[in-house]
């Protein structure tokens, strides 16, 4: 273990892990997962990140049937379960909750590297598993690895992401990657450049469904005004980097989760916008159509339930 001159700091409790690093502030609730994300004060999450499988179905998947034969990854979009996590200080497992010398419940610990590792169980059939691992440096920046466990009988996934849900609405976001919305099979011609893009536009189809997808991204910056506190009177605006690691990343980050676009039949019943929802992607289906409507994906565009998939992404103060 490190000594008090390290920079983070470790609080642990009967069920909740505090890391702190830098001025920003990690909280870890035992069964959900990471559930706060403190920037220089700035809330930055709504609820808990989840492993994220579904997107909205287009037009073109309704047409081949492909979200009848993969419905099983809505229910696990949203009913996946995190299971007890893992502590490691310093290369070290530390039990939880941790037992100091003194033989009282809880305590504080001082390192120079920290993770947190969830293993999420998926309600399908097969049953499978996601692995997600925070691990945190003395800068205060969080590395974010996550871990697909293939299986055998398990249909092909619409995505495979991380989905954090943000407390209020974005003023807009800017990334280095593609310009326009793309996806495996519509990447389009353009070249890697620094994009901004004002608000979180979603494309106004007849029939909400999958859009705002931007492939092979290096880094996306997320900015807001606002938050849920009413006593923070600082509108100025404030903003959180999500920087790939290993390789690019896909990412969307609109007002909707997947589901809320799958429910609405007409833009005019869609809910009101209240929430950024920012998803970080490590693979992503094509939409397919490309010599007919209905046409299905290419296998070189789909995603197999039976491969394994692995991607991380840095999240900068």
């Amino acid at each position: 273990m490190a000594d008090m001159s390290d920079s983070i700091r470790i609080i642990i409790d009967e069920e909740m892990i505090g890391l702190h690093a830098c001025g920003c502030d990690y909280l870890f609730d035992y069964r959900t997962g990471l559930v706060s994300l403190k920037i220089a004060g700035k809330e930055w999450l709504y609820n808990a990140p989840q492993p994220a499988f579904w997107r909205a179905t287009t037009d073109n998947d309704r047409g081949n049937g492909f979200s009848r034969r993969s419905a099983q990854w809505a229910g696990a979009d949203l009913f996946s379960a995190a299971g007890i996590p893992t502590l490691v200080v310093d290369g070290k497992p530390v039990a939880i909750p941790y037992t100091p010398a003194d033989g009282s419940t809880g305590g504080q610990l001082y390192a120079s590297e920290a993770s947190l590792g969830y293993t999420f169980t998926t309600p399908t059939v097969p049953a499978t598993k996601v692995d997600v691992c925070y691990t945190l440096d003395p800068a205060g920046c969080l590395t974010v690895s996550v871990h697909y466990h293939g299986k055998p009988r398990l249909p092909e996934l619409p995505t495979f992401g991380l989905r954090m849900v943000m407390p209020t609405l974005a003023t807009g976001f800017t990334y280095f990657g593609l310009p326009g919305e793309t996806y495996p099979d519509r990447l389009g011609s353009g070249e890697k450049r620094i994009v901004e893009v004002e608000g979180m536009p979603v494309t106004p189809y007849l029939v909400p469904q999958e859009c705002g997808m931007h492939m092979d991204t290096d880094w996306v910056r997320i900015t807001r005004d606002s938050t849920l506190n009413n006593a923070d009177a600082a509108l100025a605006p404030f903003s959180l980097t999500f920087a790939c690691k290993d390789r690019p990343f896909a990412f969307s980050c609109l007002p909707y989760t997947p589901l809320e676009l799958e429910n609405a039949t007409h833009q005019e019943e869609l809910p009101p916008a209240r929430r950024t929802v920012l998803t970080i992607y490590g693979a992503v289906r094509g939409i397919g159509g490309i010599d007919s409507w209905g046409a299905p994906v290419g296998e070189k565009h789909s995603i197999s339930g039976k491969k394994d998939i692995d991607f991380s992404f840095v999240i900068r103060p």
